[in-house]
């Protein structure tokens, strides 16, 4: 095999390697595009579990025993005004609404992370092909 030729192999598995990188990256987006799904259903269950001990007559003491789970709901279902089956309900549709938004602008930037990732490999593999296609001068 020629001196050419090995470089050209070597070449075609760095472009190889860079889509690779591209492949990686939209992989990891896969674990990350439903992180705002999980923690809704992490908090609806938490404001599930508040109404199942509130139904039940536990105390205060017991419901605060919550607030980790509940996040920034905390303060809404716990300390307002009003029946807290009503105050879980408005909180769960603006948690509803805040994490149907993180959701949509995760989306977008995962989209144009890989947007940006792809061009970037094409315009190098470009380069690559190029630099392999445009004649050289011979050593004399």
């Amino acid at each position: 095999m020629s001196r050419a030729q090995d470089g050209r192999f070597l070449w075609a598995g760095f472009v190889a390697l860079a889509f690779g990188v591209l492949g990686m990256l939209a992989v990891f987006a896969t674990y990350a595009a439903p992180v705002p799904l999980e923690r809704a259903v992490a908090r609806d269950e938490a404001f599930d579990q508040l109404l199942a001990l509130a139904a039940s007559g536990a105390g205060p003491g017991q419901l605060d025993a919550l607030r980790p789970r509940l996040a920034d709901s905390a303060d809404a279902v716990l300390g307002g005004s009003g029946p807290l089956e009503a105050r879980v309900a408005r909180e769960r549709a603006a948690m509803h609404g805040r994490f149907s938004e993180e959701a949509r602008a995760l989306a977008r930037q995962l989209r144009l992370m890989i947007a940006v990732v792809t061009v970037m490999c094409i315009i190098f593999g470009g380069a690559v092909v190029a630099g392999f296609s445009s004649p050289r001068p011979r050593p004399e």
